[in-house]
């Protein structure tokens, strides 16, 4: 599969502007959820480039393997695998047998809406306020219009590049938590 998607940097003005319009042009809100993204390094992974993933959610997981499609527009375009996991200690467990070491920790507070086929992500991290429009280009596109927001940063930065940027280093596992 691939993801198709449009990331922007949200001061807490915007993103509060965000959430008024999402409702005002008929968004709905689907879920609120903490999230705990661990990164695994290994053969064939690279920050930037392609990701192994664990993703934590209320007691389920989901596995993803992402590898970033080149490109210099703000829509990003990477192949994106993944399947749910029924035991995530088991599947971690897996992983580091299989030669793969946790490199990466970030938590997200994560709102998710929908507008037409598009998915909207308003999220909270430690290091900062970010919006994800997910879609056809033509529906991402749509959906700026519809929100009308003028001034909207876009950031082509992943949340692993920012996490490596802003995160802490405690024994060569890089985190930011809350």
């Amino acid at each position: 599969m691939i993801e198709v998607e449009k990331k922007f940097r949200l001061t807490k003005r915007q993103r509060d502007a965000v959430l008024r319009r999402l409702a005002e042009v008929g968004a709905r809100l689907q879920l609120e959820e903490f999230e705990e993204n661990t990164l695994y390094s290994g053969a064939g992974l690279t920050v930037g480039s392609c990701v192994l993933r664990l993703r934590r959610v209320r007691g389920r997981a989901t596995l993803t393997y992402k590898k970033r499609i080149p490109g210099s527009s703000a829509i990003k375009q990477q192949r994106e695998e993944e399947t749910v996991v029924a035991d995530p200690d088991a599947m971690e467990a897996i992983l580091e047998v299989l030669g793969y070491t946790p490199a990466m920790v970030y938590e997200k507070r994560r709102q998710t809406w929908t507008l037409g086929k598009t998915e909207i992500v308003i999220d909270v991290l430690p290091f900062g306020l970010f919006m994800e429009i997910e879609g056809r280009i033509n529906e991402i596109r749509a959906v700026e219009r519809k929100l009308g927001l003028k001034g909207l940063r876009a950031e082509h930065a992943t949340y692993p590049q920012l996490t490596e940027k802003h995160g802490k280093s405690l024994d060569g596992l890089i985190e930011a938590r809350f």
